[in-house]
This record gives C-alpha cells, sequence and structure tokens, in this order.
C-alpha cells in the first residue's frame, strides 16, 4: 500500500521499527557497501582504536533510514532526499528502534518531510530528515 500525499498531515507518527544489531549484520553490510575500514569487521582493533566493539558505518545507517522510510511510504513513493547525523555508534548485541513523525508537507512535487530518529541502549545514533515524495495531490 503507498501513502497519499492528501491523505498525510504534519504530526503523523511512523510505527516504529527495531532492528537487532548483529555482529554478522555489521560486517557483511560494511563489506557490501565497500567500506574496509576495521573498526567496522575487527574487534581487536575496533578497541585498540578506543571503541569497545565493532560499530556500523554510516552508509549501513543511510540505508536503514531510505528502508524505514520506505516501508512506510509505500512502493510509488520517491526518496528525494535523506540528511542524517550519526551519534552514539550501534555496536553488536543491541537494537535500534526507529522512530519518525511527518514534520512538513510542501504542495510543490508532493513531498513531504519526515523527522527521523533512530535509538539505541547508548542513546541516539543516528538523527535528520528524509524527504518523500508521495502520489496524488497538488502536482
Amino acid at each position: 500500500m503507498s501513502r497519499v500525499y492528501d491523505e498525510v498531515a504534519v504530526g503523523d507518527e511512523l510505527p516504529e521499527l527495531a532492528i537487532p544489531l548483529t555482529r554478522t549484520m555489521i560486517v557483511a553490510t560494511a563489506l557490501a557497501s565497500r567500506d574496509y575500514q576495521d573498526v567496522h569487521h575487527d574487534p581487536a582493533l575496533a578497541r585498540e582504536r578506543g571503541s569497545k566493539d565493532v560499530f556500523m558505518n554510516i552508509l549501513t545507517t543511510n540505508g536503514l533510514v531510505d528502508r524505514y522510510v520506505t516501508s512506510w511510504a509505500g512502493p510509488a513513493a520517491r526518496v528525494k532526499a535523506i540528511r542524517i547525523r550519526l551519534g552514539a555508534p550501534n555496536h553488536p548485541g543491541d537494537t535500534m528502534v526507529l522512530t519518525g513523525t511527518v514534520s512538513a508537507k510542501h504542495d510543490d512535487g508532493r513531498r513531504v518531510e519526515i523527522a527521523v530518529r533512530g535509538v539505541n541502549a547508548i542513546g541516539p545514533h543516528v538523527t535528520g530528515t528524509a524527504v518523500v515524495e508521495l502520489p496524488g495531490g497538488a502536482a
């Protein structure tokens, strides 16, 4: 099901999405995005550099924000922009919970802006916005 621009209101909340953070997910997604920095796949070197363990890379976080927003918006939506900032690292064994709220609507092009936040046990991992073009409404 796709969201329709005319049926979305500022203040609408997206459903929470809990993402278990496994070591396999963190390592595999770093390697799949060609991010070979050792802090994303080698626990000993990550600790040597001051981290408690390997941690998720920004490309994976960006992809998870995209997945979260498009799962809500539906297959007819088009992501126009994602602007995120990282905070607390995502380590294996934790869970990141993504939440979002429609923060603005723009009639030109049927765009909605969604404030997104992803939190783990340490605190906010990701905060930012996604701009999505929805079908329906003024063109």
